[in-house]
């Protein structure tokens, strides 16, 4: 009878799952913060408060959000996080940069050799859609890295 190697050890017992079942959980997760207005009670129980601002310089809309934006963002919405557990009054309002050279270029390379016959409002317009469609992507996607802010009006 050979003997269970898990029994030699003394390990702790934990109610915690074995497993994160993150692609479950996240959207729980998320879905509760929503519903339960999770940000707004925090900015309200704190809105008397000293205030704490920091001031985010945005992402381009310009694609999906990279390592580089996760990290930055991850790192400043513990920054506020910690302030409004500290009890300050600590917004985040998130914004993008919707304009410019980076998201001309992605539309260029979506336009291929069109680009050289579209006309410069038509080429305007299709840049407005593609930062907004990314505003959007982008919002989502920082959502579901749990940053929270007011992105209801960025």
């Amino acid at each position: 009878m050979a003997k269970d190697m898990k029994d030699t050890l003394n390990l702790p017992q934990t109610g915690f799952p074995m497993k994160a079942n993150l692609t479950q959980k996240e959207p729980e997760m998320l879905k509760f913060w929503e519903e339960n207005k999770i940000y707004e009670k925090l900015q309200n129980k704190n809105s008397g408060s000293k205030h704490y601002i920091l001031h985010d310089g945005p992402p381009y809309a310009n694609g999906h959000i990279h390592i580089g934006h996760a990290l930055n963002k991850i790192l400043k919405d513990i920054i506020v996080k910690f302030k409004s557990m500290q009890g300050f009054y600590s917004p985040y309002v998130p914004g993008w940069d919707c304009h410019g050279l980076p998201i001309e270029l992605q539309v260029d390379k979506n336009l291929g050799e069109k680009k050289e016959r579209v006309d410069i409002l038509e080429k305007r317009k299709l840049c407005k859609e593609y930062a907004e469609k990314f505003v959007d992507i982008q919002r989502e996607e920082f959502k579901s890295i749990g940053v929270m802010g007011d992105w209801a009006e960025p």
